[in-house]
């Protein structure tokens, strides 16, 4: 930015275990949605290295990361980014397709069924309100039946009852999956249901505690 250096994250070091939730809170502009994209392998940091399985990601290329995501990472955006022009089956049906994926519309059949969509199935994004738009998302993120899922504040969008909805599901599908959960969110009552939260202020590791 007109030759000024921005640092957004400073001197992070942390571990999650296998199966652990975990929160990420912080007033905005703290670094949780940064902190995320990099767990993710969605942004590539400047310095450091992200391990998940052995596998440091920061040494992969941007192919080399998608194609790690696609077997091992599930994503939850704020803003659903569901591809407008694909039902919600075909939303869903997508990335497992592409990882190549025997049986994926069962799977995405299944899916939208538990999240309660088993209806609108063939209905389109715009066809949604925005909690069936995230519901669709939460059961892209599930069916491919990642190792680890990243939400990033998964109910920004929501009216608070649509907001509490979504969580519960959420964690269900989470308890039934065995998979690991990390968050960012600015909602403590969401955080206080994690089993352990970290708080972020200007870029840096301020505390850990115990959580639900």
């Amino acid at each position: 930015m007109a030759g000024t250096e921005l640092e957004i994250l400073k001197g992070i070091t942390l571990e999650i275990k296998s199966g652990e939730s975990v929160a990420i809170v912080g007033a905005s502009g703290s670094g949780k949605s940064t902190l995320l994209g990099l767990l993710a392998g969605l942004d590539e940091a400047s310095a450091g290295s992200v391990v998940i399985h052995d596998t440091n990601i920061t040494d992969l290329d941007e192919d080399g990361r998608a194609l790690f995501r696609s077997q091992h990472i599930g994503f939850v955006f704020q803003s659903f980014q569901l591809l407008p022009a694909l039902t919600a089956l075909e939303n869903v049906m997508l990335p497992l397709e592409l990882a190549g994926k025997a049986g994926a519309e069962a799977a995405a059949s299944d899916y939208l069924e538990r999240v309660g969509l088993g209806q609108r199935l063939h209905h389109y994004p715009k066809q949604m309100s925005g909690g069936e738009q995230q519901r669709v998302a939460i059961a892209r993120a599930f069916a491919a039946q990642p190792d680890i899922l990243f939400a990033d504040e998964p109910t920004g969008n929501l009216d608070t009852t649509t907001g509490r909805t979504i969580v519960d599901l959420l964690f269900e599908l989470n308890r039934q999956a065995g998979t690991t959960l990390v968050l960012v969110t600015h909602d403590l009552s969401l955080a206080q249901r994690c089993q352990r939260c970290v708080q972020l202020e200007s870029g840096a590791l301020l505390s850990e505690a115990s959580a639900g």
